[in-house]
């Protein structure tokens, strides 16, 4: 891990929300959720974690870096596909236990399904269909068979 980067150490609620040191929360596992959105359409991409490692990681060389809970290991995004995502600007909420990163999305897509987004399909809000619908909202962007080499 990084000894270049430091974080703040957490103190009052109004200090978390006033002071202006990056002071992560992460949870009981060690991990804090992170939202990637497109820098420029402002489009989600994706939802995944990150642990101290994975967003010091991010913070020095600029791209995304996750860590993966179904593989328990630190997750370079695009390192298998060449889909990297590019740091434009980072935002953390106001306790801090958040992370929204606007990124430059490279390559054809975000979703290990081949869509440029994982947030392909909206739930249809009709409260009258049972069971509740989904509507998928986007189209393959690439072949994630080839890529994934599955």
């Amino acid at each position: 891990m990084s000894d270049i980067i430091k974080f703040g150490i957490r103190k009052d609620k109004k200090a978390l929300e006033e002071d202006l040191v990056l002071s992560p929360k992460f949870d009981e596992n060690g991990l804090i959720p992170c939202v990637a959105m497109d820098a420029e359409t402002k489009q989600p991409l994706m939802l995944a974690y990150m642990n101290e490692q994975s967003l010091k990681m991010t913070l020095e060389i600029g791209e995304v870096v996750y860590y993966s809970r179904s593989r328990q290991e630190i997750w370079h995004k695009g390192a298998t596909s060449g889909h990297t995502q590019k740091v434009v600007e980072i935002y953390t909420d106001c306790d801090q236990d958040a992370i929204i990163v606007y990124v430059d999305q490279q390559g054809a897509g975000a979703c290990h399904t081949g869509r440029n987004s994982c947030f392909y399909r909206k739930v249809d809000i009709d409260a009258s269909k049972n069971p509740v619908n989904l509507v998928t909202t986007e189209d393959f962007t690439y072949d994630a068979d080839a890529v994934y080499k599955k």
